[in-house]
């Protein structure tokens, strides 16, 4: 190796601030070996259900990949879905297993079935909707996992009953994401 490739290796490597000491990279908290989570069945057999009707089933949670990525399996009964939001720091992917979703990202809007995915880029506004009949089931994943995990299962838990608007943002805010606007299915009112 020439000495010019040694120091611009020496150079990429994290350092301790103010220290010439390479910082030890860490994995502790991954797991070490592979898994299988069955269908219909939840990571840890504890599904998280949420206000808009959703049962969320983990399949590999935030806690698997030091935060890299959260996956889950979402079945919804009732049409509809969530508020417009955006992640400026994550990324979102769906997979539709079963059912027909519409799902907006920025200015486009896109009609997904089962077999087709819809990618989401952060930092862009995105929402979806079930509108067809009948259960649906779709994969949803965030990478990096950010606090996305935490936040379903607290909704879960029922944090955000009785609270405001102003506090069910703030909320959302402390968890990585915002609201921007009203669901997809709003507009259908008028």
């Amino acid at each position: 190796m020439k000495r010019s490739e040694f120091f611009n290796l020496t150079l990429a490597l994290p350092f301790v601030p103010g220290s010439m000491k390479p910082k030890k990279l860490s994995r502790t908290d991954r797991v070490k070996k592979g898994f299988r989570v069955v269908t219909g069945q939840d990571r840890f057999d504890k599904s998280i259900s949420l206000l808009e009707g959703d049962t969320f089933y983990t399949k590999i949670s935030s806690k698997d990949t030091n935060g890299d990525l959260y996956t889950f399996e979402s079945t919804r009964v009732k049409n509809g879905g969530p508020t417009l939001h955006v992640h400026p720091g994550q990324d979102e992917w769906w997979y539709i297993l079963e059912g027909e979703f519409k799902i907006k990202i920025g200015d486009d809007l896109f009609e997904a079935k089962a077999g087709d995915s819809v990618f989401g880029p952060r930092g862009v506004p995105h929402t979806f909707s079930k509108v067809s009949e009948g259960v649906a089931r779709m994969i949803i994943t965030f990478q990096p996992a950010g606090k996305m995990e935490e936040f379903f299962t607290s909704v879960s838990q029922g944090v955000l009953k009785g609270k405001s608007e102003l506090e069910q943002d703030n909320f959302r805010k402390a968890h990585g994401f915002e609201r921007v606007g009203p669901p997809l299915d709003y507009f259908k009112k008028f």
